[in-house]
């Protein structure tokens, strides 16, 4: 039977302790690889959401570059710029009239939240008037995470959340002073896409698949280097008028991500595969 298969990225054949360092991971990665080239292998088509894993897929098998098509994921209409509930942020532990730079994301080594982590003491170390607030959607090793937090010196500046309700999320993103997100490597990167559309400036990395997720807005830094990020978040917690015009630039983006344009993508591949001769 032909088969389309959506591969999001190759980071278990290629960066498997990115993914999961811990002696677990190990048998994840002969899972996840077992499956990952078995259906680079078999498919009649591969669909992938980004020029970047399109890349990433083709450098791991040239063979099956022909039978590689990019549909572009998009952002939910629920995620858009919302007026500050003070109720809300405040049964989420977040102190009033306080301003944040948010993170968000899976506590997995790729997602770089002890370097965002280093980069906002660099930036913010010394303006007490600004926090970090880390949504961490699944897992994670937060005793690393707390430990370093307490080395810098940010203890009581840190707030960690469990996995949160989508209201609750956008209530984050619409009021957040930056979104940071250095991730070393993304198929995607939903939470920019997310923070985008609800009108939040984002820093995020200059590799993978974040800057054409941006599409040119949002600043980007290298992922590796601490001191790039921390000078580019210093600069838009600090430039109310660049942070406006990066609001206003992300929310034109985030406008073009549109999961009807990924579902028309997706049934034209469908159909193609359907109507080719047996």
């Amino acid at each position: 039977m032909p088969s389309i298969t959506t591969i999001h990225d190759t980071m278990w054949l290629t960066h498997p302790k990115w993914c999961n360092a811990a002696l677990w991971g190990r048998i994840e990665q002969r899972f996840y690889g077992y499956g990952i080239l078995r259906a680079l292998t078999r498919s009649a088509v591969i669909a992938t959401v980004s020029e970047a894993s399109r890349s990433e897929i083709t450098r791991v098998r040239p063979e099956a570059a022909a039978r590689i098509a990019v549909t572009r994921s998009g952002v939910a209409d629920d995620f858009h710029p919302v007026s500050p509930d003070a109720q809300a942020l405040a049964q989420l532990g977040l102190a009033p009239h306080r301003r944040y730079v948010l993170i968000v994301g899976q506590g997995a080594p790729y997602k770089n939240h002890e370097g965002a982590l280093t980069a906002f003491a660099q930036a913010c170390g010394s303006s007490s008037d600004i926090d970090l607030v880390l949504v961490q959607r699944r897992g994670g090793q937060r005793q690393g995470f707390a430990q370093l937090t307490r080395e810098l010196s940010l203890e009581g500046r840190v707030l960690v959340l469990e996995p949160i309700d989508r209201a609750a999320l956008v209530q984050l993103y619409s009021g957040a002073a930056a979104l940071l997100h250095p991730s070393f490597i993304e198929g995607f990167g939903n939470p920019v896409a997310e923070a985008m559309a609800c009108g939040c400036p984002v820093v995020t990395s200059n590799c993978s698949a974040m800057p054409e997720v941006a599409g040119g807005a949002a600043l980007l830094v290298d992922p590796h280097d601490p001191a790039s990020i921390a000078a580019a978040l210093r600069r838009v917690t600090q430039d109310p008028a660049l942070a406006a015009e990066l609001r206003q630039l992300g929310l034109a983006r985030a406008a073009q991500l549109d999961w009807r344009a990924f579902a028309a993508a997706n049934l034209a591949l469908y159909r193609k595969v359907l109507d080719a001769p047996a």
